[in-house]
């Protein structure tokens, strides 16, 4: 896995917030977007799937931005600022969920769909799953991941949990110790 390839496996509001590493933005294009959102496709309840456009990256990082807003004032110990909890409030608006009934030949069944364009549902997924985030118990277990070049976000679902990826950030630290443990007497790095 590259460090290019977003990480995916927390809450959807996570990942959303860790395309934005320090590096290179990984939702920088309308491509990018519809690549990450095909990865999250079965947690996207409700929204259709289409190309996205410049627009619709627009209102997805605006829920990025917000959420990370949030995010940064808690792990902080601060009250997140209330232009982004307003934020994700109007982006959750903007498309709402509306539950369309029809008969299977059984039974009346529901499916849930978002009203609106690609990038409004989008959004209002994200931003319902930021609040949602936001608003558990658990969310004083956020941590940032400890690698000295990593910035990304995860709850742990183990106390010692220390790297966004087992994988990617501690293999790395890893292997930086071992090289520290082993490198020959009198080398400079």
């Amino acid at each position: 896995m590259s460090d290019s390839t977003p990480l995916i496996g927390e809450p959807l509001a996570l990942d959303l917030v860790n395309t934005a590493p320090d590096g290179p933005d990984l939702l920088g294009t309308a491509e990018q977007l519809a690549q990450w959102l095909a990865r999250q496709a079965d947690r996207l309840h409700g929204v259709r799937i289409g190309q996205p456009t410049a627009t619709d990256l627009i209102a997805v990082r605006a829920v990025r931005e917000d959420t990370a807003a949030a995010l940064e004032a808690i792990l902080a110990g601060q009250q997140p600022p209330i232009t982004a909890l307003r934020g994700l409030e109007k982006a959750q608006a903007a498309a709402p969920l509306i539950r369309e009934l029809s008969w299977n030949g059984d039974a009346v069944v529901a499916a849930a769909r978002r009203d609106g364009p690609l990038g409004a549902a989008a959004a209002a997924v994200l931003a319902e799953s930021a609040i949602d985030l936001l608003t558990d118990p658990s969310i004083d277990k956020l941590k940032r991941c400890e690698a000295d070049d990593c910035v990304l976000l995860f709850l742990p679902t183990h106390p010692r949990r220390r790297w966004c990826s087992a994988q990617r950030c501690g293999n790395r630290v890893r292997v930086a110790r071992y090289y520290q443990r082993h490198k020959p007497e009198g080398s400079a790095n």
